[in-house]
């Protein structure tokens, strides 16, 4: 997949107000826009699953990273499970989740990859879909891949819903990318700032007012 197929997303064109669309009550006042709605999310998906499906031989592990990626990660898996290859065969599928820590508030404080041996043994000769909520600077991405490498698995491809357009890039790009957004925090479909947000469909900008209120 190249860049050019990415979504581009901008402040300038795609923030949407906060009364286009239903924002529970409790958030209201701690984001600011909404930066990509929920239904251009799930149609983005559909695109997505259609591109893994057609590049995809043989079974297929999924591998959700936890928390962010978990809700990217069941509506990305419930559309492969509907599509065929060119041939007309369903893809094989079985499901791993992966805890990766890398945030603390609205600035990374260092990564940590809490994989055992045991669980990664388990890739030795498999094809691997890494699915991630958002790519910020490459850190937490890169170090996850040296870590599955030596484990020898057979392929290993990475989906990310997001890619932040940042100076702090290592310059890492994932196989496949959803939407590259602004270099904001955003909140939203399963992204979370301090474990609040989760809740909230639509991926919006937090507001100054929302991150004093959940900082830490």
């Amino acid at each position: 997949m190249n860049k050019q197929d990415w979504i581009d997303v901008t402040t300038d064109k795609n923030q949407y107000s906060l009364d286009h669309f239903v924002i529970p009550s409790h958030y209201e006042k701690d984001v600011s826009s909404i930066l990509i709605p929920h239904g251009v999310i799930k149609d983005r998906i559909q695109k997505l699953a259609r591109l893994i499906v057609n590049d995809t031989q043989g079974p297929l592990v999924v591998c959700c990273i936890l928390k962010g990626g978990h809700q990217y990660f069941a509506d990305l898996v419930a559309e492969i499970k509907k599509l065929t290859r060119q041939n007309g065969a369903t893809v094989p599928l079985s499901l791993e989740f992966i805890r990766v820590k890398s945030y603390k508030n609205d600035k990374s404080e260092g990564v940590k990859v809490s994989l055992t041996d045991e669980e990664m043994d388990s890739f030795k000769g498999k094809n691997l879909l890494i699915v991630e909520d958002i790519i910020d600077t490459g850190a937490t991405m890169v170090r996850l891949l040296e870590r599955l490498s030596d484990f020898k698995p057979l392929s290993v491809r990475v989906t990310s819903l997001l890619v932040k357009k940042t100076d702090r890039s290592n310059g890492y790009t994932p196989d496949y990318v959803g939407f590259s957004i602004p270099d904001e925090f955003v909140v939203g479909y399963a992204l979370d700032y301090n474990e609040y947000f989760r809740d909230l469909d639509h991926i919006c900008v937090i507001s100054d007012e929302g991150a004093k209120k959940y900082a830490i």
